[in-house]
């Protein structure tokens, strides 16, 4: 740095004030905007939206293609019973059907409906979810009805219906006996042996 370059710096730099010796960062108070959504997650995380339901909404499940054909049954469930799911042997006794649907309305209705399903004795129902082949994301709403039939306490078996219940559009659902059901099987029980 030469003598006139030194000089026309200092020439610029009179008037500056030193900054006081404070190791202190400013912190600023403006409180910062959330983004759509992040106020809404919280709360559910928090568990204060007061909802009930025991089914959860992830942001995503494992994807099930739209013609996948799908079945699982939980410990206890027997293999003839299952069997008998799956050739859709069982009569339906009730339907839901989640055509035109929201998702997040989906979730609330297929809780009510297994609820409903089990209190009244229904032990084998059925859903039809649609394949979703002509939408954005194919098979999105049978890909949430799994991942709740998956978690759902009140579910032993599930099944991709027989093609005129509506095919892998559909799901055979076998229910829980309600517990007066099995109060009542363990009462004929005691008294036949």
């Amino acid at each position: 740095m030469t003598h006139k370059d030194k000089d026309l710096f200092l020439e610029e730099m009179r008037d500056v004030v030193p900054l006081p010796a404070s190791n202190d960062a400013p912190v600023l108070t403006k409180k910062q905007e959330s983004m759509p959504g992040i106020e809404r997650r919280r709360v559910a995380a928090m568990g204060l939206n007061g909802d009930t339901n025991p089914l959860s909404f992830p942001d995503a499940v494992e994807q099930v293609g739209p013609l996948d054909i799908v079945g699982h049954r939980k410990n206890g469930v027997q293999e003839g019973v299952y069997r008998k799911l799956r050739l859709g042997k069982y009569e339906a006794a009730a339907k839901l059907d989640l055509h035109r649907i929201k998702l997040r309305d989906a979730r609330d209705l297929v809780q009510k409906f297994l609820k409903i399903a089990v209190s009244g004795n229904q032990r084998t129902v059925l859903i039809t979810h649609g394949k979703g082949i002509h939408s954005d994301t194919p098979g999105l709403m049978k890909s949430y009805v799994m991942h709740w039939l998956k978690e759902s306490d009140l579910v032993l078996a599930w099944h991709s219906a027989q093609a005129r219940h509506g095919g892998t559009g559909a799901t055979y659902v076998l229910v829980r006996k309600s517990g007066e059901a099995r109060q009542q099987n363990r009462e004929n029980f005691s008294r036949g042996s």
